[in-house]
Protein backbone atom coordinates (compact mmCIF):
# COMPACT_ATOMS: atom_id res chain seq x y z
CA UNK A 1 0.00 0.00 0.00
CA UNK A 2 1.58 3.25 -1.11
CA UNK A 3 0.36 5.44 1.74
CA UNK A 4 0.65 3.03 4.63
CA UNK A 5 1.50 -0.42 5.90
CA UNK A 6 -0.46 -3.44 4.73
CA UNK A 7 0.14 -7.01 3.62
CA UNK A 8 -1.31 -8.43 0.41
CA UNK A 9 -1.18 -11.90 -1.08
CA UNK A 10 -0.21 -12.77 -4.66
CA UNK A 11 -3.76 -12.01 -5.85
CA UNK A 12 -3.67 -8.54 -4.31
CA UNK A 13 -6.02 -9.40 -1.46
CA UNK A 14 -5.26 -8.01 1.99
CA UNK A 15 -4.05 -10.67 4.40
CA UNK A 16 -4.98 -10.79 8.04
CA UNK A 17 -2.22 -8.67 9.64
CA UNK A 18 -2.61 -10.35 13.02
CA UNK A 19 -1.46 -13.69 11.60
CA UNK A 20 1.52 -12.43 9.64
CA UNK A 21 4.92 -12.77 11.37
CA UNK A 22 6.15 -9.47 9.94
CA UNK A 23 3.17 -7.45 11.12
CA UNK A 24 3.84 -4.86 13.84
CA UNK A 25 4.01 -6.22 17.37
CA UNK A 26 0.97 -4.24 18.50
CA UNK A 27 -1.16 -6.02 15.87
CA UNK A 28 -0.22 -9.43 17.24
CA UNK A 29 -0.13 -9.13 21.02
CA UNK A 30 -1.78 -7.53 24.04
CA UNK A 31 -1.00 -7.36 27.73
CA UNK A 32 -3.28 -8.16 30.61
CA UNK A 33 -4.68 -4.93 32.03
CA UNK A 34 -6.15 -3.28 35.11
CA UNK A 35 -9.40 -2.00 33.63
CA UNK A 36 -12.82 -3.58 33.29
CA UNK A 37 -12.53 -4.25 29.53
CA UNK A 38 -10.16 -6.86 28.00
CA UNK A 39 -7.32 -5.34 25.98
CA UNK A 40 -8.38 -7.04 22.73
CA UNK A 41 -11.87 -5.55 23.06
CA UNK A 42 -10.58 -2.13 24.08
CA UNK A 43 -8.34 -2.12 21.02
CA UNK A 44 -11.18 -2.81 18.58
CA UNK A 45 -13.35 -0.65 16.35
CA UNK A 46 -16.36 -2.22 18.05
CA UNK A 47 -15.41 -0.66 21.38
CA UNK A 48 -14.95 2.73 19.75
CA UNK A 49 -18.42 2.45 18.22
CA UNK A 50 -20.04 1.57 21.54
CA UNK A 51 -17.68 2.61 24.35
CA UNK A 52 -18.12 1.68 27.98
CA UNK A 53 -16.68 3.61 30.90
CA UNK A 54 -13.29 2.46 32.12
CA UNK A 55 -12.07 2.24 35.70
CA UNK A 56 -8.46 1.63 36.71
CA UNK A 57 -8.57 -0.86 39.56
CA UNK A 58 -9.60 0.71 42.86
CA UNK A 59 -8.16 4.16 42.15
CA UNK A 60 -11.36 6.06 42.88
CA UNK A 61 -12.18 4.17 46.07
CA UNK A 62 -8.62 4.53 47.37
CA UNK A 63 -8.88 8.30 46.88
CA UNK A 64 -12.53 8.65 47.81
CA UNK A 65 -11.92 11.82 49.85
CA UNK A 66 -10.52 13.56 46.76
CA UNK A 67 -13.54 12.76 44.61
CA UNK A 68 -15.94 13.69 47.40
CA UNK A 69 -14.23 17.09 47.58
CA UNK A 70 -14.32 17.43 43.79
CA UNK A 71 -18.06 16.71 43.75
CA UNK A 72 -18.56 19.85 45.85
CA UNK A 73 -16.73 22.11 43.35
CA UNK A 74 -18.64 24.72 41.41
CA UNK A 75 -16.06 25.48 38.71
CA UNK A 76 -13.20 23.81 36.87
CA UNK A 77 -10.48 26.05 38.32
CA UNK A 78 -11.40 25.14 41.90
CA UNK A 79 -11.52 21.45 40.97
CA UNK A 80 -8.06 21.70 39.39
CA UNK A 81 -6.64 23.36 42.52
CA UNK A 82 -8.09 20.64 44.77
CA UNK A 83 -6.60 17.96 42.53
CA UNK A 84 -3.20 19.70 42.58
CA UNK A 85 -3.21 19.98 46.38
CA UNK A 86 -4.08 16.31 46.70
CA UNK A 87 -1.22 15.31 44.40
CA UNK A 88 1.16 17.51 46.40
CA UNK A 89 0.04 15.94 49.68
CA UNK A 90 0.14 12.31 48.52
CA UNK A 91 3.11 12.33 46.13
CA UNK A 92 5.06 15.46 47.06
CA UNK A 93 4.44 16.84 43.58
CA UNK A 94 4.66 20.61 43.63
CA UNK A 95 2.65 22.53 41.02
CA UNK A 96 5.72 24.66 40.16
CA UNK A 97 7.61 21.53 38.94
CA UNK A 98 10.13 21.89 41.79
CA UNK A 99 11.19 19.00 43.97
CA UNK A 100 10.15 18.27 47.52
CA UNK A 101 12.03 18.93 50.75
CA UNK A 102 13.77 15.87 52.18
CA UNK A 103 14.47 15.08 55.86
CA UNK A 104 17.69 17.11 55.68
CA UNK A 105 15.86 20.16 54.32
CA UNK A 106 17.37 19.86 50.84
CA UNK A 107 15.03 19.91 47.87
CA UNK A 108 15.08 16.74 45.79
CA UNK A 109 13.69 15.87 42.39
CA UNK A 110 10.63 13.65 42.34
CA UNK A 111 9.06 12.12 39.25
CA UNK A 112 5.89 14.00 38.41
CA UNK A 113 2.98 13.59 36.03
CA UNK A 114 3.42 17.30 35.23
CA UNK A 115 6.98 16.73 34.02
CA UNK A 116 5.81 13.82 31.89
CA UNK A 117 3.10 15.94 30.26
CA UNK A 118 5.58 18.75 29.63
CA UNK A 119 8.10 16.32 28.11
CA UNK A 120 5.45 14.61 25.96
CA UNK A 121 4.36 17.90 24.45
CA UNK A 122 7.96 18.75 23.60
CA UNK A 123 8.73 15.33 22.06
CA UNK A 124 6.65 12.20 22.60
CA UNK A 125 9.55 9.97 21.53
CA UNK A 126 11.77 10.83 24.49
CA UNK A 127 11.92 9.08 27.88
CA UNK A 128 8.86 10.94 29.20
CA UNK A 129 6.84 9.60 26.28
CA UNK A 130 8.12 6.07 26.88
CA UNK A 131 7.00 6.22 30.54
CA UNK A 132 3.54 7.37 29.46
CA UNK A 133 3.29 4.66 26.80
CA UNK A 134 4.50 2.13 29.38
CA UNK A 135 1.71 3.23 31.73
CA UNK A 136 -0.87 2.65 28.97
CA UNK A 137 0.70 -0.75 28.32
CA UNK A 138 0.41 -1.61 32.03
CA UNK A 139 -3.07 -0.25 32.72
CA UNK A 140 -4.89 -0.78 29.40
CA UNK A 141 -2.91 -3.65 27.90
CA UNK A 142 -2.11 -2.00 24.55
CA UNK A 143 1.42 -2.21 23.15
CA UNK A 144 3.03 0.74 21.36
CA UNK A 145 3.42 0.71 17.59
CA UNK A 146 6.09 3.41 17.51
CA UNK A 147 8.69 5.06 19.72
CA UNK A 148 11.25 6.92 17.66
CA UNK A 149 10.85 4.18 15.04
CA UNK A 150 8.31 1.43 14.28
CA UNK A 151 8.21 -1.38 16.86
CA UNK A 152 7.66 -4.71 15.07
CA UNK A 153 9.10 -7.35 17.41
CA UNK A 154 10.01 -7.90 21.03
CA UNK A 155 13.48 -9.01 19.92
CA UNK A 156 14.37 -5.74 18.21
CA UNK A 157 16.49 -2.69 18.88
CA UNK A 158 13.35 -0.53 18.78
CA UNK A 159 11.68 -2.55 21.56
CA UNK A 160 14.87 -2.58 23.64
CA UNK A 161 15.28 1.19 23.35
CA UNK A 162 11.65 1.75 24.30
CA UNK A 163 11.93 -0.64 27.25
CA UNK A 164 15.06 1.06 28.55
CA UNK A 165 13.46 4.49 28.40
CA UNK A 166 10.14 3.48 29.94
CA UNK A 167 12.03 2.19 33.02
CA UNK A 168 14.17 5.34 33.29
CA UNK A 169 14.85 5.91 36.99
CA UNK A 170 14.72 9.64 36.42
CA UNK A 171 11.00 9.50 35.63
CA UNK A 172 9.96 6.03 36.78
CA UNK A 173 9.84 6.58 40.54
CA UNK A 174 7.61 8.25 43.14
CA UNK A 175 4.73 5.90 42.23
CA UNK A 176 4.50 7.54 38.81
CA UNK A 177 1.95 5.00 37.54
CA UNK A 178 -0.32 5.75 40.50
CA UNK A 179 -0.01 9.46 39.71
CA UNK A 180 -1.08 8.78 36.13
CA UNK A 181 -3.97 6.60 37.35
CA UNK A 182 -5.29 9.56 39.31
CA UNK A 183 -4.74 11.95 36.41
CA UNK A 184 -6.82 9.67 34.17
CA UNK A 185 -9.62 9.34 36.72
CA UNK A 186 -9.62 13.10 37.31
CA UNK A 187 -9.82 13.65 33.54
CA UNK A 188 -12.80 11.29 33.31
CA UNK A 189 -14.46 12.93 36.32
CA UNK A 190 -14.07 16.33 34.62
CA UNK A 191 -15.58 15.03 31.38
CA UNK A 192 -18.67 13.74 33.21
CA UNK A 193 -19.00 16.89 35.34
CA UNK A 194 -20.34 18.94 32.43
CA UNK A 195 -18.95 22.41 33.12
CA UNK A 196 -20.69 25.14 31.03
CA UNK A 197 -17.51 25.90 29.04
CA UNK A 198 -16.42 22.26 28.60
CA UNK A 199 -15.60 21.09 25.05
CA UNK A 200 -18.18 18.32 25.34
CA UNK A 201 -21.54 17.93 27.16
CA UNK A 202 -21.62 15.44 30.02
CA UNK A 203 -23.96 13.14 28.07
CA UNK A 204 -21.63 12.85 25.05
CA UNK A 205 -19.96 9.54 24.19
CA UNK A 206 -17.40 10.84 21.65
CA UNK A 207 -15.50 13.96 20.69
CA UNK A 208 -14.28 14.88 17.21
CA UNK A 209 -10.51 15.34 17.12
CA UNK A 210 -7.84 15.82 14.45
CA UNK A 211 -4.27 14.67 13.94
CA UNK A 212 -1.79 15.82 11.32
CA UNK A 213 0.63 13.24 9.83
CA UNK A 214 3.08 13.22 6.94
CA UNK A 215 3.01 9.44 6.51
CA UNK A 216 1.65 6.32 8.18
CA UNK A 217 4.91 4.99 9.62
CA UNK A 218 3.66 5.45 13.19
CA UNK A 219 0.17 4.06 12.58
CA UNK A 220 -0.10 0.79 10.61
CA UNK A 221 -2.98 0.67 8.13
CA UNK A 222 -5.33 -2.18 9.02
CA UNK A 223 -7.83 -1.49 6.20
CA UNK A 224 -8.47 1.13 3.54
CA UNK A 225 -12.18 1.03 2.53
CA UNK A 226 -11.74 4.02 0.22
CA UNK A 227 -9.42 6.97 -0.44
CA UNK A 228 -11.04 9.10 2.23
CA UNK A 229 -11.30 6.47 4.95
CA UNK A 230 -8.79 4.26 6.73
CA UNK A 231 -8.72 1.94 9.71
CA UNK A 232 -5.45 2.61 11.52
CA UNK A 233 -3.85 0.95 14.52
CA UNK A 234 -3.02 4.12 16.44
CA UNK A 235 -0.08 4.12 18.82
CA UNK A 236 -1.11 3.03 22.30
CA UNK A 237 -0.96 6.69 23.32
CA UNK A 238 -1.11 9.49 20.77
CA UNK A 239 -1.91 13.19 20.49
CA UNK A 240 -4.83 14.82 18.76
CA UNK A 241 -6.00 18.41 18.53
CA UNK A 242 -9.50 19.77 18.85
CA UNK A 243 -8.59 22.34 16.17
CA UNK A 244 -8.20 21.09 12.58
CA UNK A 245 -6.07 24.08 11.56
CA UNK A 246 -3.62 23.39 14.37
CA UNK A 247 -3.46 19.70 13.44
CA UNK A 248 -2.55 20.80 9.91
CA UNK A 249 0.68 22.29 11.25
CA UNK A 250 1.98 18.78 11.97
CA UNK A 251 1.43 17.06 8.64
CA UNK A 252 -0.06 17.20 5.15
CA UNK A 253 -2.64 14.50 5.88
CA UNK A 254 -5.37 15.23 8.42
CA UNK A 255 -6.84 12.31 10.35
CA UNK A 256 -10.37 13.04 11.52
CA UNK A 257 -11.58 10.73 14.30
CA UNK A 258 -14.55 10.42 16.62
CA UNK A 259 -12.71 9.51 19.81
CA UNK A 260 -14.64 7.72 22.58
CA UNK A 261 -14.43 9.82 25.73
CA UNK A 262 -13.28 6.93 27.98
CA UNK A 263 -10.10 6.86 25.87
CA UNK A 264 -9.19 10.48 26.68
CA UNK A 265 -6.32 10.49 29.19
CA UNK A 266 -5.68 14.23 29.34
CA UNK A 267 -6.88 17.43 27.68
CA UNK A 268 -6.11 21.08 28.04
CA UNK A 269 -9.05 22.16 30.21
CA UNK A 270 -8.44 19.97 33.25
CA UNK A 271 -5.34 21.92 34.35
CA UNK A 272 -6.18 25.50 33.33
CA UNK A 273 -3.28 27.09 35.22
CA UNK A 274 -0.67 25.29 33.11
CA UNK A 275 0.72 26.16 29.66
CA UNK A 276 -0.72 23.05 28.01
CA UNK A 277 -3.25 25.09 26.06
CA UNK A 278 -1.51 26.19 22.86
CA UNK A 279 -2.21 23.26 20.54
CA UNK A 280 -5.55 22.21 22.01
CA UNK A 281 -3.88 18.86 22.66
CA UNK A 282 -5.67 15.71 23.73
CA UNK A 283 -3.83 12.55 24.83
CA UNK A 284 -5.79 9.55 23.58
CA UNK A 285 -5.50 5.79 24.13
CA UNK A 286 -4.94 4.07 20.81
CA UNK A 287 -6.12 0.91 19.10
CA UNK A 288 -8.01 0.48 15.83
CA UNK A 289 -9.69 3.69 14.72
CA UNK A 290 -11.73 4.37 11.62
CA UNK A 291 -10.58 7.81 10.53
CA UNK A 292 -11.29 10.22 7.74
CA UNK A 293 -8.18 11.08 5.72
CA UNK A 294 -7.91 14.39 3.90
CA UNK A 295 -5.22 16.67 2.52
CA UNK A 296 -4.64 20.23 3.58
Amino acid sequence: MADGWAIRDSAGRTKDPESHPDSPLALRAHRTNLVNIPAATLCSEAYNDEPRRLRIGATRSEHAALFEALDECRDALTASDIFQRHMAAVFGVNPDFSGADGPDGRRRFRASYLRLLKGWMFDSNRAEGAVLKGWVESRFGLLPTFHGEPIRRFASDAWAAYGEQKQSTRFHNNNIHLQLDLLYEFCQWTIRRGWPDAPMPNWASHIRLYRGVNDFAEHPVVARPDKRTAVLRLNNLCSFSIDRDIAGQFGDHILDAWVPLPKVVFFRDILPRYPFQGEGEYLVIGGDYRVGVSLL
